[in-house]
């Protein structure tokens, strides 16, 4: 399995759904979202993500998943090619990052996190192992091991932010 950053700038989206979102996932809910990546097609189903918020403090990680559809692409006029891909997933963690984060920009900048560029421009990076297998070890000591969603959960959320890149939201 593979892991890959999704990035959340509230610069440029600023996620009202949040603390609901976090509420449910945190009362067991199975919470799907549809997320901007980039130009990667790399992620698949299965494949860890991990939402980092950037741009302004708290930055750090503060939600983890696991892709449900592969990219896709959606419609968007105001883009150069006329499409974005976003790819669906369900949320195993989530921490209102308008209130906090679970590992900090700080704690990214020690080894063996630095040796991943965390402030990535889009969504879609792929996590370097070293990297992913410190932030996941650190990760469960944090939030607790929880058992994996099942995977066939389709989209229920509403869209979520953009891409740092992007300039718009994805529409619904």
């Amino acid at each position: 399995m593979t892991a890959f950053l999704l990035i959340w700038s509230p610069r440029k989206w600023p996620w009202p759904e949040l603390p609901d979102f976090a509420r449910r996932v945190a009362a067991g809910e199975a919470v799907t979202d549809v997320w901007g990546c980039g130009s990667s097609r790399s992620l698949m189903p299965g494949d860890r993500v991990f939402v980092h918020r950037v741009a302004q403090e708290p930055k750090g990680v503060f939600a983890s998943g696991y892709v449900t559809r592969a990219p896709y692409e959606v419609p968007d006029a105001t883009r150069k090619r006329g499409f974005r891909l976003c790819i669906d997933f369900v949320y195993d963690w989530l921490a209102d990052a308008h209130e906090g984060v679970v590992v900090t920009r700080d704690e990214l900048r020690a080894h063996p996190f630095s040796v991943q560029t965390w402030d990535a421009q889009s969504s879609g990076t792929v996590i370097k192992p070293m990297a992913e297998g410190a932030l996941e070890k650190l990760w469960t000591a944090r939030t607790g091991r929880r058992s994996r969603p099942p995977p066939s959960l389709a989209p229920k959320a509403a869209p979520s932010p953009p891409d740092p890149d992007d300039s718009g939201t994805i529409s619904s």
